[in-house]
């Protein structure tokens, strides 16, 4: 069996295994578990044993959910059980289970409620590419994707307030599906001070583990994480314990060497432990960081919502299904997702599956051309909307993208959506989803691995990307299939990509209104592909392209984030996350010219500043006359890589947008 194949396991059950280890045994546990997982077995009524020679054997014996949840789910037939390195080898090399809710088992995948509550996101994802960080963190931890916007309270009775993006009360912004907040909605929320206390020990849990790096960050330094993250769950702190689940998933990804991850990723997750435990450490807590680890859902009243897309969701730790993002009559968007253990198959079976909401006869390829007219709707502030027993859906006919009120997404100009989604995902600290993007574009060819579009009107040059790169989604076969079509225009609906310059990932495309080289879909498609389960076919396309089309070699224009020299920045910060302190103060002795001298040429003085500023602190170990550490803790460099950290973060983000005019 491989580790992926052992039950997953309670964070806590992990931490109090490898704390009761001794001191020996600690230096011992990271080879153990790398050999633990060969040789175990399964047998018929889901126990698993792992044999140690002839005098001990481990059993795992799973709770009914499929994860050990209890320290007394795992055993070992050795004298020195249960505190013996077998038994803490087996549960180390064992996948990190979801957090479960305080007082009971955690919920099915896909099984709604007939309360007002769903479990909210307890963990993150396994650092898949960027591409899918949103969506598999979401399969992850709340096994349903959110927009990311919440509803706006409308005539007929919008989804209640919470969380969410800024404040706006125009008509432009109903229209992009941003919700009006509510005073006091983004204010701190003070801490208690047990609160504190545990923000503070998963603080130093988290300076211990960067300081360390992925080449010392074994199973002690994840189970000290686990710890601390258990700690905060337990003190109402959920964002701060799903941030730790990342690192921690990271950590073991990485010295893996798991195919699909990026130290980028890792990095961006220790960004945002850090960010959240001293901000919670120092007594205050931005928005959705108390709370318990249940979503609350809250009346909506009767809504009419109408199809925009489907999307397929396949998250590498084993989650497939689909999200359908639908809008209100009032602007505000909505999801109703079908996500449960699965993989490619999975993701697209779910696309033609039943919609389970009220009682509706549609499914999820009807809902997203269709619509629904939901008495008695239950939304979560993101804009999820729940099927509990008193919510009863008829079909409406659907609209086509030119209609209202669908057609206010494609209005707007693309540099202010942006603008938009952008803000609001800076306010949504750990969620990299920025929403969805609706323009319309004239195709230019194929660049490398993107497929250039200009946006009409003298629009930006975008890059477009694919929403899944999996093979077995169509995907990047439709933009393939697209890029044969210099000249087309094309109405596109997706969602940008935060990380990278003028780039949109597209969900969904149809035919530009008026245009005469455009798409010629079906008219059972209502104007429409979602291109992670449509396949365009060369009858979908017109046959004579115009004159005008453009035609020679395709660029894809100069890139404002890959060209500044804020990578070196960048690469600095990795290289602390890969090696640890000792590696970054190595790589920073003797970079002034090549590091320092480029940033402040570029005019980036703050990104020099901070970087000089970490490498100096990486490098002071200052000792006594007798050559001990005077000063071991890891508290002024993690304060110091997070400091670089964040101004990159943003300095990056100021590039994307720039991209975008």
């Amino acid at each position: 069996m491989s580790p992926e194949d052992l039950p997953p396991v309670a964070p806590d059950v992990l931490a109090e295994a490898v704390e009761q280890l001794s001191a020996r045994l600690r230096k011992k546990l990271d080879a153990a578990i790398a050999a633990c997982a060969e040789h175990a077995t399964a047998s018929a009524d889901g126990r698993v044993t792992v044999p140690f020679g002839e005098d001990a054997v481990v059993t795992l014996r799973p709770a009914p959910s499929g994860a050990v949840t209890h320290a007394e789910q795992a055993v070992c037939t050795c004298l020195l059980a249960p505190r013996c390195l077998h038994r803490a080898a087996v549960l180390g090399a064992a996948p990190i289970a979801e957090a479960e809710p305080p007082g009971g088992a955690a919920e099915g995948a896909a099984r709604e409620s007939s309360t007002e509550e769903d479990p909210a996101p307890a963990a993150g994802d396994d650092l898949v590419p960027a591409a899918d960080a949103a969506l598999d963190r979401a399969a992850e931890a709340d096994l349903e994707p959110a927009t990311g916007n919440g509803g706006t309270p409308g005539a007929e009775g919008g989804p209640v307030p919470g969380g969410g993006a800024p404040a706006r009360t125009t008509g432009a912004s109903a229209a992009a599906g941003v919700r009006p907040a509510v005073a006091g909605e983004n204010a701190p929320t003070a801490l208690t001070a047990v609160q504190v206390r545990a923000a503070t020990a998963l603080w130093e849990a988290a300076a211990e583990a960067l300081s360390a790096g992925v080449t010392a960050g074994g199973a002690v330094v994840q189970a000290e994480l686990l710890r601390a993250a258990h700690t905060a769950r337990l003190a109402g702190l959920p964002r701060a314990e799903a941030a730790a689940l990342r690192v921690v998933r990271g950590l073991r990804a990485a010295r893996q060497r798991g195919e699909g991850q990026r130290l980028g990723d890792l990095a961006s997750a220790f960004r945002e432990l850090l960010a959240d435990a001293a901000l919670s450490a120092s007594g205050v807590a931005g928005p959705g960081a108390v709370g318990s680890t249940r979503r609350v859902y809250g009346q909506g009243g009767s809504l009419r919502v109408f199809g925009l897309c489907r999307e397929p969701v396949l998250s590498a730790t084993g989650y497939g299904g689909v999200v359908t993002h639908v809008m209100g009559q009032d602007g505000s968007r909505y999801t109703v997702s079908d996500v449960r253990p699965g993989g490619p198959a999975r993701a697209r079976g779910a696309g033609t599956a039943s919609v389970a909401l009220g009682g509706a006869v549609l499914d999820h390829a009807g809902l997203a051309r269709g619509g629904l007219r939901i008495v008695g709707a239950t939304v979560s502030p993101d804009g999820r909307l729940g099927a509990g027993r008193g919510v009863s859906a008829t079909p409406l006919r659907g609209v086509d993208w030119s209609e209202e009120p669908v057609a206010a997404l494609f209005g707007r100009p693309v540099h202010d959506a942006v603008v938009t989604a952008l803000d609001g995902l800076a306010q949504k600290d750990g969620d990299r989803d920025p929403g969805l993007l609706g323009c319309d574009v004239e195709v230019v060819g194929a660049a490398g691995e993107y497929l250039v579009a200009r946006v009409t009107g003298e629009g930006p040059l975008l890059r477009l990307r694919p929403a899944h790169p999996h093979p077995e989604l169509p995907h990047a076969a439709n933009l393939r299939r697209i890029s044969g079509h210099p000249g087309l225009a094309l109405r596109i609906l997706g969602r940008p990509d935060p990380d990278r310059a003028a780039t949109l990932r597209p969900l969904a495309v149809g035919p530009v209104p008026g245009a005469p080289y455009t798409l010629r879909l079906p008219e059972e498609w209502l104007g429409r592909a979602d291109l992670g389960y449509d396949r365009l076919q060369g009858s979908h396309f017109p046959r004579e392209a115009p004159e005008a089309a453009p035609r020679g070699p395709v660029t894809a224009g100069p890139d404002a984030l890959a060209d500044a020299p804020l990578w070196r920045v960048r690469r600095l910060l990795e290289t602390g996350v890969a090696g640890g302190r000792r590696a970054l103060a190595e790589a920073g002795r003797g970079t002034d010219a090549a590091l320092l001298v480029p940033l402040r040429r570029a005019g980036l003085g703050g990104a020099a500043h901070l970087a000089t500023a970490l490498t100096a602190e990486a490098d002071r170990r200052p000792r006594d006359a007798f050559g001990r550490l005077t000063d071991a803790s890891a508290d002024g460099y993690a304060r110091a890589w997070l400091a670089s950290a964040v101004h990159l973060a943003a300095a990056e983000r100021a590039l994307v947008l720039a991209s975008w005019a």
